[in-house]
């Protein structure tokens, strides 16, 4: 027989405090604190505060708290590190002789060394070599460019942007003239790469590609090895270093750009990619596309910015703000060397060949188009047969060899909404290059076209075409063998005066 229980009332909050045992008093041991807490310290006053008393974290918890980072980052970021890591083996082992040397234009080099020892101008005393450097002459107060025999009072500069200078300086701080831009090279070149392929997952997670993790590692694998980046990134030389690290910043941009999420981060990279490549400069297209008429109704988006123009201002606003330090700083920094906020140098070349066409047309004309065409569009392959040899040209070799993926470009299976947005900023980016004064000569290839590679694999990404499908394999095998072919065969201003 079971007995049954008295069932009573739970008591109340304010009963449970009165019934509960009396707090221990001043002569009570306190609670032991946890290790690495911080714990009261006992007064002699009994009716005083306890003062607390910081205990510093244990080295072994510190250090354990590092290594929990660092696996965690590695867990987020293992395909990157991987990527670097594959990219800079194979970079590397195709720089071969040149990666443990100086290459034969560090002109970044010189220039970051010259800022170290506190002037804006270059000490012609050091100068490696009289190529692409350009001499600023005084004539009655005005800025010319140095004809004939150099004079005590010219003055040498880097004619080329100095964004790529200000990334140097601490390593040259620590190799001074001697630091090697051709192993530097390389490794902003396997960055590329691994930022590359973290814009190609961003992409993809903001529901703007359907690229899985397979297809974007080989989208990025192809930048590395199937375009002109690869014969860029292996050799050092100011020409190439510039283009490389173009392609780093213009990652970081547009990862920034997309929607104009993070328009000051977007800013600040552009001005960076800018001041490394200037038709980067064209590329605040996309930014401001974003930022405007980000879609799908952009047409309708336009109209009605009469009406709701904050935003759109807002992040303008905060474009700008990112880009202004670094480009009012260069601006200054021109005007000091050439007279111009504008102007980077090439105008005060120093006895170069170009120099004639400079005179006669200007830096940018419609009489440059032409062989500018020619160089990225028709240049082909030298086939002798007797002997039986294969050449290339040095002003250029077609983009539909050196990056036959454009094929594919004209027929997209999908335009999404970033259709527009790239080719816009393909367009733009592309046309300084095309009325320039010179084709990139000498080059594997329209080198050029590298500042706008990476929007159009962007462009191939979001087309809808699987890398599986036999005919992008086939094109992708032909990029890769042409490049492969370039990476070995090009020889360049450092071959020309280097005693191998």
């Amino acid at each position: 027989m079971s007995r049954s229980k008295s069932k009573r009332p739970k008591p109340s909050a304010a009963q449970a405090r009165e019934s509960a045992p009396a707090a221990p008093g001043p002569a009570a041991e306190p609670r032991t604190a946890p290790p690495g807490s911080a714990a009261p310290e006992r007064s002699a006053d009994p009716g005083a505060p306890a003062q607390r008393v910081e205990h510093p974290m244990p080295t072994e918890a510190r250090g354990e708290g590092m290594g929990a980072s660092l696996r965690m980052w590695l867990a987020a970021y293992r395909v990157e590190v991987v990527l670097f890591l594959v990219s800079f083996a194979v970079l590397a082992s195709f720089s071969s002789q040149r990666f443990p040397r100086q290459s034969e234009a560090p002109h970044f080099v010189y220039q970051a060394k010259a800022w170290l020892e506190g002037r804006l101008d270059l000490d012609p005393e050091v100068l490696p070599n009289l190529e692409d450097w350009a001499c600023v002459r005084e004539v009655e107060g005005a800025k010319e460019r140095c004809e004939g025999r150099t004079r005590p009072g010219d003055r040498w500069f880097v004619s080329f942007p100095s964004f790529p200078a200000v990334v140097m300086l601490p390593f040259v701080a620590l190799h001074g003239y001697q630091f090697n831009d051709t192993s530097f090279g390389v490794i902003v070149g396997a960055l590329a790469v691994a930022f590359f392929y973290s814009l190609l997952r961003f992409l993809a997670k903001e529901g703007e590609t359907v690229r899985d993790r397979t297809e974007n590692v080989g989208l990025a694998l192809v930048l590395a090895f199937g375009t002109l980046f690869f014969y860029a990134a292996i050799r050092g030389e100011v020409w190439f270093s510039a283009e490389v690290m173009g392609v780093a910043f213009t990652c970081l941009y547009v990862r920034n750009a997309v929607r104009a999420h993070r328009p000051v981060l977007a800013g600040l990279f552009f001005s960076m990619a800018t001041l490394t490549r200037t038709p980067l400069l064209f590329a605040g297209l996309f930014f401001v596309l974003e930022a405007l008429c980000p879609g799908p109704d952009r047409l309708g988006q336009l109209k009605s910015l009469g009406v709701h123009w904050k935003p759109a201002l807002r992040k303008l606003g905060l474009f700008a703000l990112g880009a202004a330090p670094l480009a009012l700083l260069a601006a200054a920094y021109n005007v000091y060397r050439f007279g111009g906020p504008g102007e980077f140098g090439h105008a005060f070349l120093y006895n170069n060949r170009v120099n004639v066409d400079i005179d006669r047309w200007g830096l940018f004309d419609l009489a440059y188009l032409s062989r500018n065409l020619e160089a990225a569009f028709f240049k082909l392959p030298k086939v002798s047969l007797n002997p039986l040899r294969l050449g290339y040209d040095p002003h250029g070799l077609s983009l539909l060899l050196t990056l036959p993926l454009l094929v594919f470009l004209g027929v997209p299976k999908l335009r999404p909404r970033l259709h527009w947005p790239l080719w816009l900023t393909v367009a733009v980016t592309a046309l300084p290059g095309l009325f320039y004064q010179n084709t990139g000569y000498m080059q594997f290839g329209f080198r050029f076209s590298i500042d706008y590679t990476p929007y159009l694999l962007l462009l191939f990404a979001i087309g809808g075409w699987s890398l599986r499908h036999r005919a992008v394999l086939a094109t992708v095998a032909l990029g890769v063998l042409v490049n492969f072919w370039g990476a070995v065969a090009f020889r360049g201003y450092t071959e020309l005066v280097r005693n191998w």
